[in-house]
């Protein structure tokens, strides 16, 4: 599939776009930390949709894949605004936003802001706030201090770990993107996967995100044997399964 981009300010943020069937919500793909649109499932999501005939669409934020921009320049609010944008500008009617990891709390936040849109959320364990309860309060007080010596958190330092680091900048700025601190006042539905062999975000940060959404149509499922990526066959067609609770019956 061709890929596009759409330019900002900033630079051009790269997209793949199908159509669908108009008389179906879109599926709108959020990628987690340091992933790209290329991923499993993203991947099995465009031939699924394409098979469908449902529209989807997937991106890659500013500083990864194929778009502009330094990686190490990320930020929440940063790759908001570059959602947001893909959002606004590239998809029409209803969607099914699915936010995996990093990206369910994107989600979470572009529901907010475009509540009206919004058919239903699907977070793919899902990880808001990541930044401070799963790295920043996790530090010793001698990580911590590396941290503010140093700008950045080195996640892994043998070749098979090798992880992007977190920036600090990336920390400061995610405080003021924070959804775990209060109420969430969703309106749509809201489905949560979560492998309980996650060694990333611990199951019980689904629970506890669950806790939040003010409102009662939030179902997790849990997968026992499942970890952080959930990109097994039988979990990517339990993913299918959870979209299509949210199509119409000829399209799932």
């Amino acid at each position: 599939m061709t890929i596009e981009f759409l330019s900002l300010a900033e630079g051009s943020l790269a997209y793949q776009r199908q159509v669908g069937n108009k008389n179906s919500p879109g599926v709108f793909f959020l990628s987690g930390f340091a992933s790209d649109m290329e991923g499993t499932k993203p991947s099995f999501l465009s031939q699924r949709c394409a098979a469908e005939v449902i529209p989807f669409i997937r991106f890659d934020y500013r500083g990864c894949g194929r778009s502009t921009g330094n990686f190490a320049d990320g930020t929440i609010g940063g790759w908001l605004e570059d959602s947001l944008a893909v959002f606004d500008q590239l998809t029409e009617g209803p969607q099914i936003v699915v936010g995996s990891s990093m990206g369910g709390w994107l989600g979470l936040l572009l529901t907010q802001a475009r509540p009206e849109r919004i058919k239903a959320l699907i977070g793919i364990a899902a990880a808001p706030d990541f930044t401070e309860d799963l790295v920043w309060e996790k530090l010793t007080p001698t990580k911590r201090e590396d941290v503010l010596r140093t700008g950045v958190f080195e996640q892994g330092k043998a070749a098979e770990d090798s992880r992007p680091p977190i920036t600090l900048r990336l920390i400061e700025e995610a405080r003021a993107h924070l959804v775990l601190r209060r109420p969430l006042p969703l309106t749509c539905p809201v489905r949560l996967l979560q492998g309980m062999q996650d060694q990333e975000v611990p199951w019980t940060h689904a629970t506890r995100l669950a806790e939040h959404i003010a409102q009662d149509d939030v179902h997790i499922t849990f997968i026992k044997n499942g970890d952080h990526r959930l990109s097994t066959p039988q979990d990517l067609e339990l993913l299918w399964d959870t979209i299509g609770e949210f199509v119409p019956p000829s399209r799932a």
